[in-house]
């Protein structure tokens, strides 16, 4: 009976330990080679991120740097080993003073009205580490953009919608931008 017990468990190690993850990653390799390595965003050749991960637009002070569009706010800094979400309710205090301090901060940095900060900019996401925004915040910042670019508000706004994303399948979720495809684009422009 031991003997049947070892035959079963060297198999099932091989199956599903070895020869399965191999299929899995061969077919990755073969029919999605860009996400079976990261969906990598490059720059002139230079990698300069994932499409999977957002990441932070600042100098080295933390201070968001002008002439790139922001992501939404990140629970976990935009650290890919600590992804997580605040677990904060809706009527925590903690929650209540972060969203009342981000709307003034980006209402200042945009030179908006503090109501015209979508929400998506207030809130960090379950993960930490979502790479879009909503197209709405996307616009809000466009004029920032052009400015500190000295290019014009038009142009920031139409590449703006060339990288508006729909809803997945048509009808789930909402439409969102990548902000690190679009910063590349954005850097492509010159």
């Amino acid at each position: 009976m031991f003997g049947t017990a070892l035959r079963v468990l060297v198999l099932a190690t091989l199956v599903t330990g070895l020869l399965y993850p191999l299929l899995l990653l061969g077919v990755g390799q073969l029919l999605l080679p860009a996400q079976a390595h990261g969906s990598l965003v490059r720059v002139d050749g230079e990698v300069v991120g994932s499409a999977l991960i957002g990441q932070s637009w600042t100098d080295a002070a933390g201070d968001p740097l002008r002439p790139w569009f922001q992501p939404r706010p990140s629970a976990a800094g935009y650290d890919g080993g600590a992804s997580s979400g605040s677990n904060l309710g809706p009527e925590n205090p903690d929650l209540v003073a972060a969203i009342a301090q981000r709307r003034a901060a980006i209402a200042a940095f945009e030179g908006v009205d503090p109501a015209q900060v979508p929400p998506d900019a207030l809130t960090a996401s379950a993960s930490g580490l979502d790479p879009q925004i909503s197209p709405e915040y996307a616009r809000l910042q466009a004029a920032r953009v052009a400015d500190a670019r000295g290019l014009p508000r038009s142009q920031v706004l139409e590449l703006v919608q060339e990288h508006v994303r729909g809803r997945d399948l048509g009808y789930l979720g909402e439409p969102t931008v990548n902000v690190l495809e679009l910063n590349a684009a954005l850097a492509a422009l010159g």
